[in-house]
């Protein structure tokens, strides 16, 4: 109880943190005139969009690293998320990029594509799973670094790198209806898991005894994670490291249970990411930092930290 109420509480807070911060602080019962424009069009779009994307990763990590039984899974080593990437920066080569949700739309088609590609090709071991997703993942990459290299204009070129770089910068209202409707169905999907996972922990032979069916599973993680980073990815560019480190932060908090953490991964998720949202644009510089950009100089510390930590164990 004490959790979820200072996880509410940090939520709420780094709602209000989200809609007040920038250049000019707007305080939402303190507005008027063109301030209330900018807090409606453009702040309070941001935050509901940092909250969807943020649930989305969190519970995707924990989800993940239940599944995988290893504690540095993280939703883009399935691929999907480049993939994703490599389907929207494919619309904006070819010129897709003014026509509304275009881009977010091919991204996301890629995203759900690598899902479904997935699925018929994992239809093993987790091992499997991970190995097609490394193999995805690099393929992914190579298509959207030869679409950079022989990007037609220098305008598309900088389109495409500053889309790669991640950000909830200029989204509208239709941005968020865009992608809530898939991640609720991923969230849903994500949260079913909970008991299968539990009986996983347990060794496979063990979750057998009970009943559970590791290929209806692994198509749920597959699905969960496919739609719901994919449709993140497509709107807001590559976010990485949010699935990695909420889990890790949370997991002395409610234990090792997998159920138990995913839902706490999910608002944890959402936390972090409004608070780097919110971080970047008070940086004191022309341009505002990347968010993309600022979770990776997180993360990746992170990532290394938690590989020393494991290292005896996953020897």
């Amino acid at each position: 109880m004490r959790l979820w109420a200072g996880l509410a509480g940090g939520l709420l807070l780094a709602l209000l943190l989200s809609v007040a911060a920038g250049r000019a602080w707007l305080w939402p019962w303190a507005v008027s005139g063109m301030e209330r424009v900018v807090l409606l069009e453009l702040r309070a779009p941001r935050a509901l969009l940092g909250l969807l994307v943020g649930a989305t990763l969190g519970a995707a990590g924990a989800v993940l690293q239940g599944y995988l039984r290893n504690p540095l899974a993280e939703p883009g080593v399935l691929g999907i998320s480049a993939t994703a990437a490599a389907g929207a920066v494919l619309a904006i080569f070819l010129g897709a990029g003014g026509l509304p949700h275009a881009v977010a739309a091919a991204g996301m088609a890629a995203g759900v594509g690598a899902a479904l590609l997935l699925a018929l090709i994992a239809r093993g071991s987790a091992l499997q799973l991970v190995l097609a997703g490394v193999v995805l993942a690099s393929l992914a990459s190579a298509l959207t670094s030869l679409l950079i290299s022989l990007a037609p204009t220098p305008f598309a070129l900088g389109e495409i790198v500053t889309w790669l770089m991640g950000a909830l910068t200029d989204r509208s209202l239709a941005d968020v209806a865009l992608v809530a409707g898939p991640v609720l169905v991923s969230l849903l999907l994500l949260l079913s898991t909970g008991r299968a996972l539990d009986a996983l922990a347990l060794g496979e032979p063990v979750a057998a005894s009970l009943g559970i069916d590791p290929a209806r599973l692994r198509r749920r993680v597959i699905a969960g994670v496919g739609i719901g980073v994919g449709a993140c990815v497509a709107v807001t560019g590559v976010i990485s490291f949010v699935g990695l480190i909420v889990p890790h932060l949370l997991r002395p908090l409610v234990g090792e249970t997998p159920s138990r953490l995913i839902l706490p991964s999910a608002a944890g998720g959402a936390i972090l990411l409004l608070v780097a949202d919110s971080a970047v644009r008070l940086v004191p510089r022309a341009g505002e930092l990347k968010l993309g950009i600022a979770m990776a100089l997180i993360g990746a510390p992170f990532f290394l930290w938690l590989l020393w930590r494991e290292r005896g164990r996953l020897a």
